[in-house]
């Protein structure tokens, strides 16, 4: 199964790529405009492209865990994508990603790509 985690900001979309099957989390780029309309088009030409099967998009809650303005911002996002896809999208609270993302050292992934990343990592060991 292909799985693309999103790190998703009204400036840039940090992607990261999984085949369940090696287990192997890889940054994937990231979407730099500031076109939201331009963004998901050129995300849903990756998910067709790779045959991406499950979405698992970073949640951004407030640190007491409740929804926020940047949470409602990643649920009309995805809501849009979902118009225009048949996959499955899983939410995985994504508070400390960039934190854990700063830890990340080279390889020459973005912040962005390093949070998408943690993100998908993260959900690899909640469904393991």
């Amino acid at each position: 199964m292909n799985l693309l985690g999103i790190d998703y900001g009204s400036k840039n979309i940090g992607l990261a790529w999984c085949q369940t099957e090696l287990g192997v989390v890889l940054p994937f780029g990231e979407l730099k405009t500031q076109n939201s309309k331009l963004k998901n088009k050129e995300l849903l030409k990756i998910i067709r492209d790779e045959k991406i099967d499950k979405l698992v998009v970073g949640l951004p809650l407030g640190l007491d865990g409740k929804e926020n303005e940047n949470t409602k911002k990643v649920r009309e996002f995805v809501n849009e994508l979902k118009k225009a896809i048949k996959i499955p999208v899983e939410f995985v609270d994504e508070r400390f990603s960039s934190r854990e993302a700063d830890r990340y050292e080279g390889g020459g992934a973005s912040r962005d790509e390093k949070a998408a990343m943690v993100i998908l990592e993260s959900y690899m060991q909640s469904v393991s």
